[in-house]
């Protein structure tokens, strides 16, 4: 990897952090004294998520002082244009119960543009990073990478759509138009959370979308799908990770997703 970014620095600094966290979430997973608690909203959040957001928070208040960070699990700090958005543990439901479909998601934004994206998934052995107008990249460092390019499936009957789950869809009026898409396509499968949208970002899943999704479950995945040559848009059809859900498509098909979507 040698094509050059004005945000260099901070993709570096990025993956230090994810480094840091591979550690300490691996260490927690299957973990005979693994706490987890309900958060509010129903949903698990265990003692690894929250130990690996402090330690990003620690390290950024000492690094990168100025900028302002959101993350899943502690309050918004600081403010200015330049904003890192935190999912400590994407996938909070596999890791608690053993399997191994989750990551550490690391984001920059500069202003409401994603500039830095790095997602981790030390169980899988495998990161997916991109930062503004270098492309997007997997692999073990990045002295060692792989580029990523999206598929080239340009008609929905020949494409492999994944998703994370049926509910999400029939909870917010959308299940009709989900079946439509899902009807359309050649194969689909439940990868789920983040593990649907780098697998578009590769090119071994064409569409992935899920209905109601969080700033931190989506912003680090932009600029690797979008680099890769893909479209990240809400299901509505919101450009960026704002719109509160996620169309993620290899681009040629994205007019086609949204339009079934919308049935």
């Amino acid at each position: 990897m040698n094509l050059r970014s004005g945000y260099d620095d901070d993709l570096r600094l990025a993956h230090v952090m994810a480094d840091q966290v591979d550690g300490l979430t691996m260490s927690r997973f299957k973990a005979q004294d693994l706490r987890v608690e309900t958060k509010p909203d129903l949903t698990p959040v265990s003692d690894a998520d929250k130990a690996a957001e402090e330690l990003i928070r620690s390290q950024l208040s000492r690094a990168r002082s100025r900028d302002a960070v959101h993350g899943e699990e502690g309050a918004d700090t600081g403010f200015g244009p330049r904003r890192w958005v935190v999912d400590p543990i994407d996938g909070t439901k596999n890791f608690v119960r053993g399997v191994p479909v989750w990551a550490t998601l690391i984001a920059l934004m500069d202003g409401d543009e994603v500039v830095v994206g790095v997602v981790s998934a030390p169980a899988l052995g495998r990161r997916w990073w991109a930062a503004q107008g270098t492309g997007a990249w997997t692999g073990k460092s990045l002295a060692s990478a792989t580029q990523l390019q999206v598929s080239r499936v340009d008609r929905l009957a020949d494409a492999s759509l994944s998703y994370s789950s049926l509910t999400g869809w029939e909870e917010c009026g959308r299940l009709d138009g989900f079946l439509d898409l899902a009807r359309s396509v050649w194969r689909t499968r439940a990868y789920g959370d983040f593990w649907s949208h780098v697998l578009v970002a590769e090119g071994a899943v064409d569409v992935s979308c899920e209905p109601e999704l969080e700033l931190h479950d989506m912003a680090a995945l932009v600029p690797i799908v979008t680099e890769a040559g893909g479209s990240f848009t809400s299901i509505d059809g919101t450009p960026g990770p704002l719109g509160g859900s996620a169309l993620v498509t290899n681009g040629l098909l994205h007019e086609q997703a949204l339009e079934a979507l919308r049935a």
